[in-house]
């Protein structure tokens, strides 16, 4: 077997570093979870890459498994339809976050 392929086509699994399991999906790691202001469920996420409005998303984290699509994001109270790595946006979610959980775009 060649570990330096990787088979896109077959069925997987990711081992988190905290242990927990994703079967089957395909995520992309787009960001974390920097603040969660929980009086009005919105986290505050710093991205690694690109996030538009409309994409699947996960958060997960060790107390936390979240799936949601992005319904609007906002950077210094201004709404946007996308935002690229490096930008800080506000986003309302649809459960408790906490904070260093990592936001996944999901296909």
């Amino acid at each position: 077997m060649d570990c330096g392929k990787l088979y896109l086509d077959k069925p997987f699994i990711i081992m988190q570093s905290d242990g927990g399991l994703i079967l089957g999906e395909r995520l992309q790691e787009v960001g974390k979870v920097l603040h969660f202001f929980g009086r009005i469920n919105v986290a505050v996420i710093e991205l690694t890459d690109t996030i538009s409005v409309g994409d699947k998303i996960a958060i997960k984290g060790p107390g936390t498994d979240i799936e949601q699509a992005v319904e609007s994001m906002e950077i210094e109270h201004v709404k946007v339809k996308q935002a690229t790595a490096g930008q800080s946006i506000g986003m309302k979610v649809k459960g408790y976050v906490r904070e260093n959980d990592t936001v996944y775009k999901t296909n």
